[in-house]
């Protein structure tokens, strides 16, 4: 069977693992997490980064940095993994979901704008959504499949209303938006994940980036049980959010490929976009011209006359080969369908037509020979 995805742990990992050992420096204090943290603000352009124990964590710990608390409206993407949406419920706040466009995948900013300026007002240096009586309190971004949103415009957007942005980037380490690294598109926090099936991975963790020292400070600090030097003193109620230095060992290993592990991700994609996206009732993923993005997972788009997703998968799967549909959109969730939210035409559409295929970097020519063959044959 090929695989769907999985890492590729043939640098250092073992040898930095054993130095944990070695030294006993196997939880949240070590050497690899200092490493770490200074690796991911050189790879994504921050003044800073904070290590945490996963992606989820991470988004948790920035909205709250920035201000988002109980009964805060959250405006977010409706086509997104759940954990974008659990971490605004962590604050006790709740998703505003918004649909998203059809070319990148990712937050709608013409909606974005339509629903700022029809359904809100202004009280006081508040922005109040009219209906609900809640405070909107920030954007969350997606960077969908690793691919940054249209970040000019809707940090402009969130700049007319006063509102914070945190990106969700769990899958765009090794992106740039218009020739900028990641941290340098505009929002005031960015969080990235480490998880297994991420292009580098720590075995789980996360990083929140910025460029903001002082919000990265606050981030720190509230990771770390807002603990006020060495004697047990606590300033406010903090968490304990921080990476261990084992799995941080492992996400330095990783991180000096960082290059070379996109660059097999996004070779990956064109080649499955070359030799399927031409196929009847077949169309590629996305790819906006405003940035390069890392490409985390390939696959393809299913419309009629094509089998459904389902079906293809069930073929391709007989072949030996992973296939997997992807997210299902949080307004069909059960612990968001009744959430405030826009028409979703876009999402829609889209979700139950997408099909991943294998595109582990370390995945070999010859086997992504044999999915594309497989894929022609059922499909054609």
């Amino acid at each position: 069977m090929i695989p769907l995805c999985t890492p590729s742990l043939d640098g250092n990992e073992a040898r930095y693992l054993q130095e944990c050992i070695s030294t006993t420096f196997v939880s949240s204090v070590g050497p690899f997490v200092d490493r770490l943290e200074a690796m991911v603000s050189t790879a994504t352009g921050a003044c800073g980064a904070v290590a945490t124990s996963s992606g989820t964590t991470g988004l948790h710990v920035a909205l709250t940095a920035i201000g988002v608390g109980p009964g805060d409206l959250v405006i977010m993407p409706t086509y997104t993994f759940i954990a974008s949406a659990n971490a605004i419920s962590h604050c006790g706040a709740q998703p505003w979901l918004m649909d998203i466009t059809a070319n990148s995948w990712t937050l709608d900013p013409a909606l974005l704008e339509r629903e700022l300026a029809s359904a809100t007002r202004r009280d006081g240096g508040r922005l109040i959504h009219t209906a609900s009586g809640r405070r909107v309190a920030a954007i969350l971004p997606v960077y969908t499949l690793g691919q940054p949103a249209d970040m000019d415009t809707i940090c402009a957007i969130a700049r007319v209303y006063d509102l914070k942005v945190v990106a969700d980037a769990a899958a765009a380490l090794g992106a740039t938006y218009k020739d900028r690294p990641l941290a340098q598109c505009g929002a005031d926090l960015s969080v990235i994940s480490f998880n297994g099936n991420k292009t580098v991975t720590a075995g789980g963790g996360g990083a929140v980036i910025g460029n903001d020292s002082d919000l990265v400070k606050r981030v720190r600090h509230l990771t770390t049980t807002a603990r006020i030097g060495g004697d047990y003193l606590h300033d406010q109620v903090g968490f304990n959010y921080r990476l261990t230095n084992i799995n941080a060992a492992v996400g330095c290993a990783q991180l000096e490929r960082l290059d070379d592990l996109v660059a097999a991700k996004r070779r990956i994609r064109s080649r499955y976009n070359g030799a399927l996206g031409s196929l009847p009732g077949v169309s590629p993923f996305p790819r906006p011209d405003w940035s390069n993005g890392a490409d985390w997972f390939s696959g393809i788009v299913l419309a009629p006359p094509a089998l459904t997703t389902d079906q293809a998968r069930e073929r391709i799967r007989a072949a030996g080969i992973e296939a997997r549909p992807f997210w299902r959109p949080m307004h069909h969730q059960p612990p968001y369908e009744h959430c405030l939210a826009t028409a979703m035409p876009v999402s829609d559409d889209i979700w139950p037509r997408v099909l991943t295929l294998p595109c582990s970097t370390h995945l070999s020519e010859a086997d992504q020979d044999r999915v594309i063959a497989a894929v022609q044959e059922i499909l054609s």
